[in-house]
């Protein structure tokens, strides 16, 4: 029973930290199966998201409004807003004028704008670890507390139901809007959509903007999840959602988000039952093995040349 309660818990942890990797992990792989680029600065609209939400959550503070639902609903449409108005930024200014040219230069130009993003942060927050408030506290403990006790909190319960919902959101949105159809009549023929009358640089930038958003919704909930921030905070969790991206298929949407739950819990049981210092090295081995034999990925399909 301890062993069955403390597998449990890694995977609890595991789930938990998937959830928010795949999140981040739609952001690449979106902007992907539309124009075929990696946007490398993603990670850090994600740690602008991270940051916003806190500036936020202190002035309501400062105010004197405490009111949990209020203040958690205010930090979260800041922290969306200001990450899709950087997310589309991000298209005009480092993607837009380079689209069409050799994949080399988006890609350095991409590099550019998350070493920019990065050095802004630190200038104008510091570069020191930043306290994030723990706003969701509390949980079930299930097992006996001579032996082992597994532990969900609340704040996991609201990982899990907030990415629930993105999830569903993003998915009704891209199979029944008319934004979501263009995008993925963009998706499967860029050239043609033009041609038929989408308005082609529009939907490119719609693409980045939900991306944006639902890392900033990462960005509020790991920050709670972890009590804390820091400007390179967007570049680890961006390297493995994209790793994500990569193991569950690029230019998939469901394989994002199964590559985002594989991948968090296999670093929660390298973590457990090993130790933390191998967690990166199972994750990537883990990739590198999928990779072998199914370079597309999980749920990746194989690139049709069109003649």
């Amino acid at each position: 029973m301890q062993d069955l309660l403390y597998f449990s818990q890694q995977l609890i942890n595991g789930l938990t930290i998937g959830s928010t990797y795949a999140l981040i992990a739609i952001g690449y792989t979106m902007v992907y199966g539309i124009i075929g680029m990696i946007n490398f600065a993603h990670g850090e609209i994600y740690m602008i998201g991270a940051y916003t939400a806190l500036i936020a959550i202190t002035g309501l503070a400062t105010l004197g409004i405490t009111w949990l639902p209020l203040v958690l609903i205010v930090a979260l449409i800041c922290a969306m807003i200001v990450a899709s108005s950087m997310g589309w930024a991000v298209e005009r200014v480092a993607y837009r004028p380079v689209r069409g040219k050799h994949r080399l230069i988006p890609l350095i130009s991409a590099i550019g704008m998350s070493i920019f993003l990065q050095n802004y942060v630190h200038l104008a927050q510091g570069s020191r670890n930043i306290g994030f408030p723990a706003l969701i506290q509390g949980g079930f403990l299930f097992g006996s507390p001579d032996t082992f006790q597994m532990s969900l909190s609340y704040m996991q319960i609201t990982i899990f139901i907030t990415t629930l919902i993105c999830m569903s959101a993003l998915t009704l949105f891209i199979s029944r809007s008319r934004i979501g159809r263009a995008c993925r009549a963009v998706s499967q023929d860029l050239g043609m959509a033009n041609l038929l009358g989408i308005d082609t640089n529009r939907i490119i930038s719609a693409t980045f903007v939900i991306g944006a958003a639902l890392a900033a919704v990462a960005g509020l909930l790991l920050g709670m999840y972890y009590g804390s921030i820091d400007p390179l905070f967007g570049f680890i969790a961006g390297l493995k959602a994209f790793t994500a991206a990569v193991l569950g298929g690029i230019g998939s949407i469901p394989g994002a988000m199964l590559g985002g739950l594989i991948l968090g819990v296999a670093e929660s049981l390298t973590s457990g039952y090993l130790s933390g210092e191998y967690k990166d090295v199972v994750s990537f081995s883990l990739l590198i093995l999928i990779l072998l034999f199914k370079p597309t990925g999980l749920l990746g399909k194989p690139e049709v040349e069109k003649i």
